[in-house]
C-alpha cells in the first residue's frame, strides 16, 4: 500500500472493514489478521514478531471485533447471498470518496448503516439518509484508538432527525474519520 505507516495501516483497517461489510463470505490470507508487511512465503514462518508493535495488535483487535460483530449482528450475515441483505444509500459521492449502504436482516433484525471514507480527510457533518429509527449506535469504527487509529468518531452514536436526504424522510449527521469505515446500528434512544 502507498504512503507512510499510518496511511498503510488505516487503509488496511478500511479494506478489512469494507470486506466484512460487503455481502458474501469472508476470507483472510495468512498474516492478514495482524497486518503482515511482507508477502507470504511458504518457506518461512509468518512475521509473528510484528505483534510486539501496538499498531499490529490493533489490526488483530480490529479483526477480532469484526468477527464478533459479523457473528453477532444478523444484518451482517443473514442474507449474505441474497439481494435483500444489501441496499445502497449513496454510491455516487465520488467528489468526497465516500460510500454509504445498509446491511439488512429480516424484519426483527436491526439494520446496520455502513459509511466508508476513502480519503485521509475527516468529514464532519456528513449527512446520510437513513430508515426510520431514533438513534444510530456506532458499533464499529476502524479509526478507534484501540485499533491504532486517530480516535475520530461519533461519540457512541447519533440521533436521527426529520431532514430528508438520499430519498429518505430521515437522516443523520456523521463524523467520518479519515481512511476509515464506521458501522452504526439502528437502536432505541439511550436514556
Amino acid at each position: 500500500m502507498p504512503g507512510d505507516t499510518w496511511r498503510k495501516l488505516a487503509n488496511l483497517r478500511l479494506l478489512l472493514g469494507f470486506m466484512y461489510a460487503q455481502p458474501g463470505k469472508k476470507l483472510l490470507f495468512m498474516g492478514g489478521e495482524f497486518g503482515q508487511c511482507s508477502e507470504w512465503n511458504h518457506d518461512a514462518a509468518l512475521d509473528w514478531g510484528l505483534l510486539e508493535h501496538e499498531t499490529h495488535r490493533g489490526i488483530q483487535r480490529w479483526i477480532d471485533d469484526l468477527n464478533r460483530s459479523y457473528r453477532g449482528e444478523p444484518a451482517l450475515h443473514r442474507f449474505d447471498c441474497d439481494p435483500r441483505g444489501f441496499q445502497w444509500i449513496d454510491c455516487r459521492d465520488s467528489d468526497q470518496s465516500v460510500l454509504t449502504f445498509l446491511r439488512k436482516g429480516d424484519g426483527a433484525d436491526a439494520e446496520i448503516l455502513v459509511a466508508c471514507n476513502f480519503t485521509p480527510v475527516p468529514r464532519a457533518n456528513y449527512r446520510v439518509g437513513v430508515p426510520p429509527a431514533d438513534f444510530w449506535q456506532e458499533v464499529l469504527n476502524s479509526d478507534a484508538v484501540s485499533y491504532g487509529g486517530s480516535g475520530w468518531g461519533n461519540l457512541g452514536g447519533v440521533e436521527a432527525s426529520p431532514v430528508p436526504s438520499h430519498g429518505r424522510p430521515m437522516s443523520v449527521t456523521l463524523t467520518l474519520p479519515p481512511l476509515a469505515i464506521v458501522f452504526l446500528k439502528a437502536s432505541p434512544r439511550p436514556g
